[in-house]
């Protein structure tokens, strides 16, 4: 089990300095219906036939951590690269 502070300080990219951020998981936003993947996707769905692709084999036991980073100065958020763990805390210290 992972666990990591709310608050650190740490790189801004943007004020191109050390500054206090605020940690939070990065949700998930909802996926545009017309875009033009989904277009396709759909086009393909429509009539008789099988699933346009196949079935994934199989799914890792843990998933990346997706965390952002938003800078208590400027306001502005950043991610990093993120590494597996099975359950992420985010504690307050």
């Amino acid at each position: 089990m992972a666990k990591i502070p709310k608050k650190i300080r740490t790189y801004c990219p943007y004020c191109r300095k050390h500054t206090i951020h605020e940690v939070e998981r990065a949700k998930k936003n909802p996926a545009r219906k017309m875009s033009w993947g989904q277009r396709q996707f759909e086009r393909v769905l429509k009539g008789y036939g099988g699933f346009p692709r196949p079935k994934p084999s199989g799914e890792k036991p843990t998933k990346k951590v997706d965390l952002r980073y938003r800078c208590t100065e400027c306001g502005k958020a950043h991610t990093r690269k993120g590494w597996r763990a099975g359950t992420l805390e985010i504690t307050e210290e």
